[in-house]
């Protein structure tokens, strides 16, 4: 059964989940360098980290310890501090994207917990958020008596699925989606990964979690999920990640350039730092907009931010590859790696379907808000 705890008014509890520290407290006291230098303190744990990458238990155990750490405790977007929790997110993705991938469904999870107003997050928990909705693959929920939910189905697309404590599951009351938390301890719950054939992300293992009568929690009302301010600042904060992801690329393509210059690979490198400022200009400004309107429809400032994001990141995946040819593809793990895992990342986004819903809002918004490329 899940726990109860985490319907129970706990003020302590929510106070963790929005990442504060108190000296009274000698868990928090524990992690308040982390808490107050969160950029400093991840960063060096990044730096000494020693895992391997291609392990999915590994990956596991790395979110483990940044959670005991406190390195989670990232500012909710919109508080004022969302560029310092971008920050963070891009520093875990140049480290490992199969790392960030869990890292930031963890971080997003407790900022949903935060903004839907979960009043309990069970200390040294660790979370997914599966909200895929695949063609073949749905959870139905049966409301109890109890106010509890019972779940049943396949979720496909659940990423560390094996690696997490808890989960936040989309399902569906009838016709109605709705967000439901639970433990993932429970023997009703299934996962298998006969479906993820991957190379670029393999270690993640988003795999298929077959739900038997799950018990679970529902959180907020139905549509709550995608209603709610949070779903599209969460939504931009995957460009954070794309971003760090290619930052990290293009500082292992700047050190072999500098080692061997010439001008085809200078070019290249030209290339790479206008992508990139572009990008990082973007989530600057998408940033500040949503601390100056926590609550307002960031849906198009959102898709903005991932679709420039996605094209600066594609930018530097060509421009690596031809400037240095095929040596750091076979040689260096870690470049190979990240060629190979940011494009399947990069995925998230949805192409063309996302360049065309932005242009359908931009047109409709032209009216109200005048033309939205004067400088």
């Amino acid at each position: 059964m899940l726990d109860i705890r985490i319907r129970a008014a706990n003020h302590e509890a929510k106070r963790r989940a929005r990442g504060a520290a108190n000296d009274d407290d000698p868990v928090a006291a524990n992690h308040q360098d982390s808490v107050k230098n969160p950029l400093a303190a991840l960063d060096a744990f990044l730096n000494r980290a020693c895992f391997d990458a291609a392990d999915p238990g590994a990956l596991g155990e790395m979110l483990k310890q940044m959670v005991d750490a406190g390195y989670d405790r990232l500012p909710l977007p919109g508080s004022g501090r969302t560029l310092t929790r971008w920050r963070a997110l891009a520093a875990v993705a140049a480290r490992d994207l199969g790392l960030v991938k869990l890292f930031e469904g963890h971080t997003d999870a407790l900022a949903i917990l935060a903004e839907l107003d979960a009043p309990h997050v069970p200390p040294g928990s660790r979370w997914g958020v599966w909200a895929a909705e695949a063609p073949d693959a749905r959870v139905l929920a049966t409301p109890l008596a109890d106010g509890q939910l019972r779940l049943s189905g396949t979720k496909a697309w659940c990423s560390g699925a094996q690696a997490v404590s808890h989960a936040l599951v989309t399902a569906w009351v009838g016709d109605e989606p709705v967000l439901a938390a639970l433990t993932m301890d429970q023997p009703s719950i299934s996962i298998t990964t006969h479906h993820w054939h991957a190379v670029g992300m393999r270690a993640t293992q988003s795999g298929d979690v077959r739900f038997d009568e799950t018990r679970a929690v529902q959180l907020g009302a139905p549509h709550g999920y995608v209603r709610r301010a949070g779903f599209w600042q969460g939504g931009a904060g995957i460009a954070a990640c794309w971003y760090g992801a290619a930052a990290g690329l293009a500082s292992m393509m700047a050190e072999a350039v500098a080692a061997r210059p010439d001008a085809h690979r200078l070019a290249h490198m030209g290339a790479v730092d206008v992508a990139l400022a572009g990008a990082a200009a973007v989530l600057r400004a998408t940033a500040l907009q949503i601390d100056a309107h926590p609550g307002g429809d960031m849906q198009s400032a959102a898709m903005r931010a991932r679709l420039v994001v996605e094209a600066a990141a594609t930018t530097v995946v060509e421009h690596a590859g031809r400037a240095l040819g095929a040596a750091p593809l076979c040689r260096n793990e870690r470049f190979a790696r990240a060629m190979a895992d940011l494009p399947v990342f990069l995925r998230q986004s949805h192409a063309e379907r996302d360049l065309a819903a932005l242009g359908e809002r931009t047109l409709g918004q032209r009216g109200d808000h005048g033309d939205p490329w004067e400088l």
